[in-house]
């Protein structure tokens, strides 16, 4: 048998490497196939077993009697499910074994709980490792209390690999200012799939937004990066920030120097949505300049007979 040759330390971890506290049954099934493995693998089994009641108990507090109902999830909305931090981290630690989680909710979940509403958006993204929620497309953290804190540890999180085909990410009223935004831009601007970004009702400004849309160039000799850039935006929002007229006027530029390509539609405020700090003017020409983008957008390519974005016609 293959596995008789193999050393005690080299089972232990093909043993580690098959362990899911979502589905125990195969690495158990693996630690059955000796004695001598059975013995080896027995402090590790005890882990896993602690592992699984705890995600046995979070499932339960998701509505859930199995784990293998969370491992098959689609979608997961934890608003009023009474989750703690503790919960949070497990969530995240959970990351790569939820493979078909695709939309993620946490719109009011930690309402009338203090310390999840301060620190719980960060105590979820410390867990999520390199390749966790591999098919969540759709993150809403509305109404939590992310703050410069949590959108640093989210930033962080996507820096690691996590959540690679994010398209639509919801931080609506979560208190995020210019030092959360700041760090966490780059982290947004290297999502090839971000869509649809939402940051209305935060207390961000114009530093923020300028890193986010109109980063400085990189330093002489480095080379250019070659992906993202919210090179696939299509809608931005913004209302209720703290962006003035100079916000609007980095929007301006970035609109018309072709740094969102994609981008339908932005807000800065129209109506009850208003932007405050910013002039009725200054949102004309944030909207005017959207028109002239999507207009060159739609110049049709003569060569070819199809549309290209920033084609001149000859």
């Amino acid at each position: 048998m293959a596995l008789s040759k193999l050393s005690g330390d080299e089972q232990c971890i093909i043993f580690v490497q098959l362990c899911n506290v979502l589905d125990p049954r195969v690495a158990v099934a693996f630690s059955s196939a000796s004695s001598e493995l059975w013995a080896l693998t027995q402090s590790e089994r005890q882990q896993l077993k602690v592992g699984y009641d705890m995600a046995t108990s979070l499932c339960r507090k998701l509505g859930w009697r199995r784990c293998k109902q969370l491992r098959e999830a689609k979608t997961l909305d934890c608003d009023g499910r009474g989750l703690t931090l503790d919960d949070l981290a497990l969530l995240g630690s959970l990351g790569p074994v939820l493979p078909a989680l695709e939309v993620l909710e946490f719109y009011n979940a930690a309402a009338g709980i203090p310390d999840v509403e301060l620190h719980g958006v960060q105590r979820l993204a410390e867990k999520l490792g390199a390749g966790a929620l591999p098919a969540v497309s759709g993150l809403n953290f509305q109404t939590m209390s992310v703050g410069d804190e949590g959108a640093s540890a989210f930033a962080a999180a996507l820096g690691r690999g996590a959540m690679p085909r994010l398209i639509s990410l919801d931080l609506t009223d979560t208190e995020i200012g210019d030092a959360g935004l700041v760090a966490l831009a780059p982290a947004l601007r290297r999502q090839p799939e971000l869509e649809n970004l939402y940051l209305w009702g935060n207390p961000l400004g114009d530093e923020g937004l300028a890193a986010l849309v109109a980063p400085p160039p990189p330093p002489a000799g480095a080379p250019p990066p070659t992906s993202g850039g919210l090179a696939k935006l299509k809608r931005l929002e913004l209302g209720f920030t703290q962006i003035t007229d100079a916000g609007c006027a980095t929007l301006v530029s970035a609109l018309d120097s072709g740094m969102l390509p994609a981008l339908k539609w932005i807000q800065v405020g129209s109506g009850h949505q208003a932007t405050p700090a910013c002039t009725s003017a200054s949102r004309t020409a944030v909207t005017e300049a959207l028109e002239r983008a999507t207009s060159r957008a739609a110049r049709p390519c003569r060569r070819s007979g199809r549309f290209k974005v920033g084609a001149t016609p000859s």
